[in-house]
């Protein structure tokens, strides 16, 4: 199965950063996800989502400071999706578009409305709101 890696990363008001696929995304477009993508040869998933999160969004983490928070595989879809949360001192206005329609930092209260996700993320966005992670990463970007 082909690895990705995905990056729940929470700001200091404990908002997720989210990505609308645009119409041309050769897989699954025109639905939300969330940052991250295909692993590149003798990578990690921690290097593919640093990577990834930087070439999509403009914004930068470090391996150190990401955690891991799932994997899932989607057999259906042959992917294992490796997900990784992370805290940002960064605002909307950080956010470089680099890949997608749009990457918006949405509030825990609109995530779950009823949009189109990519497989597997619903399950996995409903899991990470309702953690101790998201409360945690919430707090360590407000400090940050």
């Amino acid at each position: 199965m082909v690895p990705i890696s995905c990056v729940l990363l929470v700001d200091r008001h404990g908002r997720l950063l989210m990505q609308l696929r645009d119409s041309h995304a050769v897989r699954h477009p025109d639905v939300w996800g969330l940052p991250g993508g295909h692993g590149e040869p003798g990578e990690s998933p921690e290097e593919t989502a640093v990577r990834e999160l930087h070439e999509e969004t403009g914004l930068r983490v470090t391996t150190d400071g990401l955690r891991a928070f799932a994997r899932q595989e989607v057999p259906e879809h042959g992917r294992v999706k490796h997900y990784f949360c992370a805290a940002t001192p960064a605002g909307q206005r950080d956010v470089v578009l680099g890949e997608g329609a749009a990457l918006v930092f949405l509030p825990a209260t609109e995530i779950l409305d009823g949009r189109p996700y990519t497989p597997g993320t619903v399950e996995v966005l409903t899991r990470f709101l309702g953690s101790p992670e998201h409360t945690d990463l919430t707090a360590l970007a407000a400090a940050g």
